[in-house]
């Protein structure tokens, strides 16, 4: 009998593809940790995804309330609800990741990304990652906030020990920081929500507060499941698009030489190395996928990261084409719970983008024994280290 894969070993973070790989050989089965069904062909990880009665979200919030953490709010949060209650916090909160929305805050992010940029550039050797990936997301958020730019780097550790939390097996003194986040981040939210009741603004939590719409746990649900979200995807989408791009030096060439391409790049980034790599799920019942039956009550791990190397999907999948023909990808999930923060996250990585390669000729990976995030949700580099050539104005 083939023993179970684990997903969690150093070499599988590092490098995920070939065990995805031999996972889409069995499209459902289980594997480490906790014997959790992994499905990771395309069509499969879309039913998953889009079935909200047969594959509910309280999987992914179960997991974030493991037995040595009592309380953790972002277990509240939008993703974790099915409908009818999803449904209608989706509706309240999808009008401030609107098109139109959003459009008042993009000269905001562009002069952010264009201070950063410059910043990053004149160093020249960088980590890239503590230089630019990281505070442009995380600056970004606290305009949404309505707090101050020194919020940032604490942002940055609040949205690491949240996707740290499943399916891990943390140290005792592992466990006792990200209580101590959680603690820190619930009054640094219950006073920001006390602070814009009594004051609004012209920021995120004003409006929403304004709309009368939600109850005052469910705003903190909301601010805590923003962080990771609003943080972690766009961080490891720019850090993993350079990545991408220290191994295809011609495709960045033309990206530079054509910004217009920046959007495709985006999008093949976001389908060959996606920083959102899986989503869990709870059975409602017995479901059968691929001829195997999951049971009721099991944990499914929903691989996006293995259905976006699908080649009866996509061709040539194991191939990075910028020019690829445009499908629909998963790297934002599919169904009821795709990305409220897509359209942000995308703008966040164009204008980033846009205002780096302006001001670079090229680049080079300065290492490669750098380590990767140790969460099964969200995948990317802990650090990134360039050699950054400026451009010639």
């Amino acid at each position: 009998m083939n023993q179970p894969l684990h997903l969690m070993t150093p070499e599988v973070r590092a490098n995920p593809y070939p065990l995805y790989a031999e996972l889409r050989r069995r499209p459902v089965c289980q594997v480490e940790p906790g014997g959790m069904w992994a499905v990771s062909r395309y069509d499969d990880v879309v039913t998953v995804l889009k079935d909200a009665r047969r594959f509910s979200s309280a999987g992914l919030g179960q997991s974030f309330r493991p037995p040595w953490l009592e309380h953790n709010p972002t277990a509240d949060s939008l993703v974790m609800k099915d409908p009818p209650d999803h449904t209608r916090l989706r509706t309240m909160l999808s009008r401030a990741f609107s098109g139109s929305a959003l459009s008042r805050w993009e000269s905001s992010i562009r002069a952010i990304a264009e201070e950063l940029a410059e910043a990053t550039v004149r160093r020249q050797e960088v980590d890239f990652v503590a230089e630019f990936a990281m505070p442009l997301p995380a600056r970004v958020l606290n305009l949404f906030y309505g707090l101050e730019p020194s919020m940032a780097l604490r942002l940055k550790r609040w949205a690491d020990d949240l996707v740290s939390i499943p399916a891990s097996q943390p140290s005792p003194q592992r466990m006792e920081e990200i209580r101590h986040s959680l603690a820190e981040m619930e009054r640094c939210f219950n006073a920001l929500i006390e602070a814009r009741r009594a004051s609004p603004g012209e920021d995120l939590v004003s409006e929403l507060i304004r709309t009368e719409a939600l109850t005052h746990e469910e705003l903190l649900g909301f601010l805590f499941g923003l962080v990771p979200a609003g943080v972690e995807t766009t961080v490891y989408l720019l850090a993993n698009t350079m990545y991408v791009l220290s191994e295809h030096p011609r495709e960045m060439e033309r990206v530079r030489d054509n910004p217009a391409l920046i959007p495709r790049l985006v999008e093949e980034v976001l389908r060959y190395e996606p920083p959102g790599q899986s989503s869990l799920r709870l059975t409602t019942e017995d479901v059968e996928l691929s001829g195997v039956t999951i049971p009721r009550g099991a944990i499914v791990i929903a691989l996006m990261g293995a259905a976006m190397r699908d080649e009866s999907r996509f061709p040539q999948a194991d191939r990075f084409i910028i020019d690829r023909e445009a499908q629909s990808n998963l790297a934002f999930g599919h169904g009821p719970h795709f990305c409220l923060g897509a359209m942000l996250a995308r703008m966040e990585a164009r204008l980033g983008l846009e205002a780096l390669f302006s001001r670079i000729r090229g680049f080079s990976l300065q290492r490669r024994d750098f380590a990767w995030s140790q969460s099964i949700i969200a995948r990317g580099p802990l650090t990134l280290p360039l050699h950054l050539e400026p451009s010639r104005r």
